[in-house]
């Protein structure tokens, strides 16, 4: 199959790195900056035929798969536009930043022959795969998600999408946070209301958006999730779960304990991009690639991805006030 990639920043750089890797053909890269996709095509694309327009090289290329690694505003636009030509895609996180996009895009994909695929790469890592499976027979109480990362005003400014309502669409809950919000509702089901406060503690002066979020979700499986960019260092991504067994789950990228003693802990593998990507993308974009080649349906589809970007959504439509998902 003959890929493309859109957007060749520094997770545009991790896709290609995967393609090249698995050794799967990149036909051909796509930025506005194309010294940016120069340079790419230099380390992992030898083959690729470079554009600065997207829609162009869809219809001259008409890539088997494109993968969307651009700005978050641009995403909702480049995936109707592949799918509405037949054309496989594969888009970076989130899956869009408006309601109205969520829409268009479902709109999009089930009229398409075409497959969507959205990267929530985290639900491929070991641990996370284990945790799911062992709660399928099991009844959860209540989980409790955190994100306690550390982010700076030289990162908001190296890039001008970053910190603003209109481009990122939010702060540290739809960027940092997306992927662990989006492993808690995978193992505690999808919320049906929620209430939620946000504020920019430390970096309001640099920001239009959030940079800290606290917000309690209510649903058949109860659970409260907390997220920051203002930890004066990163520290590992952690989920807490009671079952009514008593069993206390506590999730850690590559470890699992039950009952603070360790069930599960699996070696961490080479991160080809930020480490706090983890190592998932190398098995998603494989996964997605076979059920391409077979048919088999991609299961982090349209619909699964507009899962967690509701529940973002409604957060930051809460201000303190109950509302619906």
């Amino acid at each position: 199959m003959r890929s493309a990639i859109i957007g060749l920043g520094v997770i545009g750089k991790v896709h290609a790195k995967v393609l090249s890797s698995q050794q799967k053909m990149v036909a051909a890269l796509c930025d506005i900056d194309i010294g940016a996709a120069e340079r790419v095509r230099e380390q992992f694309a030898p083959d690729a035929v470079i554009y600065s327009d997207y829609r162009l090289m869809l219809d001259e290329i008409k890539p088997d798969v494109v993968h969307i690694c651009t700005p978050h505003y641009l995403h909702a636009e480049m995936v109707i536009a592949a799918l509405d030509r037949g054309i496989n895609v594969l888009c970076e996180k989130p899956l869009c930043i408006r309601r109205e996009d969520i829409g268009r895009i479902l709109d999009a994909e089930s009229r398409s022959t075409a497959q969507l695929g959205v990267c929530q790469q985290n639900r491929y890592l070991e641990v996370n795969e284990f945790v799911k499976e062992y709660l399928a027979d099991k009844k959860i109480v209540g989980a409790h998600g955190s994100v306690a990362w550390s982010r700076d005003a030289d990162y908001y400014n190296s890039a001008e999408w970053r910190g603003t309502q209109d481009q990122e669409g939010g702060g540290v809950l739809i960027n940092q946070a997306l992927h662990t919000l989006d492993l808690v509702q995978w193992f505690c089901g999808e919320p049906t209301e929620v209430v939620a406060s946000k504020d920019a503690l430390m970096l309001g002066d640099v920001i239009e958006v959030e940079d800290t979020l606290s917000a309690r979700y209510f649903g058949e499986n109860p659970f409260s999730f907390f997220a920051t960019n203002c930890a004066p260092c990163g520290f590992p991504v952690q989920i807490n779960i009671l079952l009514s067994n008593k069993e206390k789950l506590t999730v850690l990228p590559s470890v699992l304990l039950i009952n603070d003693e360790v069930k599960l802990r699996k070696g961490q593998k080479q991160v080809l991009g930020k480490a706090c990507y983890g190592n998932g993308h190398e098995a998603l974009i494989d996964d997605f690639y076979d059920c391409v080649a077979t048919g088999r349906h991609f299961t982090i589809d349209g619909a699964e991805a507009a899962k967690v970007v509701r529940m973002i959504l409604a957060a930051y439509e809460s201000n303190g006030e109950r509302v619906s998902v």
